[in-house]
């Protein structure tokens, strides 16, 4: 369905590196981009929207050229592409319905925008206007509003990432329902790994812009983990010198962690940012809840 072989040059905070990917995504199919911030996961999922232009390479759709270098630059208009931006970019002076409104194609009937508010219950929403919205509820405007535009491909960027845990889950359910609904393929953005399990086929690795590991969620973050071993996505809260050494303490779910880290690695961590957690000794005791 999707075949792509691109190269362009980005810059990070640890310097200049070149996003240099080939990829094939088969139809239907659930991929998440995985890696630390910086190392060109966005800018694949705006290469793919036309919203950025690869410095080389090549980019087909079911057939169709999107990019071909100094040939074929396809606009975004013409992609056909749901994207589900991290800041949601809803239209502040539209309605929901509005807002669907807008997506939908040219000609297109009326029946996919009362379909999709029908099926993200937003029947009590649809003429208010995003201000007047909870976090959770623009964050279901903004899936069925890229699912409106009836795309052949939907781009998620981190798209839970700024919501609680239990509206999280919710939403999650949603996506892959409507995700199955339409039978879309579907390359979303993310630093959770619960939320990679439950979402995706497959999972690409990424690290400097080129591609470390692939396969499933279990290949991918079970690699290496045998012996008992074990894994936890988590978020830096602090990093404190202590001695010779440095606290990171670290949101792992509900719970607070603090685990020690070495200077070198104290210092290519910032709070904020979203690292995975291996225990290399663990006991683990199961408590029902």
């Amino acid at each position: 369905m999707i075949n792509l072989d691109i190269r362009k040059k980005l810059f990070s905070a640890q310097g200049e590196f070149t996003l240099d990917l080939q990829l094939h995504v088969d139809q239907g199919e659930f991929v998440t981009l995985f890696g630390h911030s910086g190392v060109g996961k966005t800018t694949l999922l705006r290469c793919l929207a036309g919203l950025s232009e690869p410095d080389s390479g090549s980019i087909r759709v079911q057939g169709e050229t999107w990019f071909d270098h100094k040939r074929i630059v396809l606009p975004p208009q013409q992609r056909r592409v749901g994207y589900m931006f991290q800041d949601y970019a809803l239209f502040p002076n539209m309605t929901v319905r509005g807002n669907l409104e807008f997506a939908r194609p040219k000609g297109a009937a009326h029946g996919r925008v009362d379909e999709l508010i029908e099926l993200m219950a937003l029947g009590e929403l649809q003429h208010r206007k995003p201000a007047t919205l909870s976090g959770g509820q623009q964050q279901r405007v903004a899936l069925a509003r890229a699912l409106a535009s009836e795309p052949r491909l939907l781009l998620l960027d981190e798209p839970f990432s700024a919501l609680d845990q239990q509206t999280r889950l919710r939403l999650q359910d949603e996506v892959l329902r409507l995700q199955r609904h339409y039978g879309l393929t579907t390359i979303m953005v993310s630093h959770d790994v619960g939320e990679v399990y439950r979402l995706s086929q497959r999972v690409l690795l990424l690290e400097a812009g080129k591609l470390l590991q692939q396969g499933s969620p279990a290949e991918v973050f079970g690699a290496g983990q045998a012996g008992g071993k074990f894994s936890f996505a988590g978020e830096v809260l602090t990093i404190e010198a202590a001695d010779v050494v440095f606290a990171v303490t670290l949101l792992v779910g509900n719970q607070i962690v603090r685990v020690i880290a070495t200077a070198d690695e104290a210092a290519r961590l910032k709070p904020g940012d979203r690292v995975t957690l291996l225990s290399k000794a663990f006991n683990p005791a199961l408590v029902v809840c």
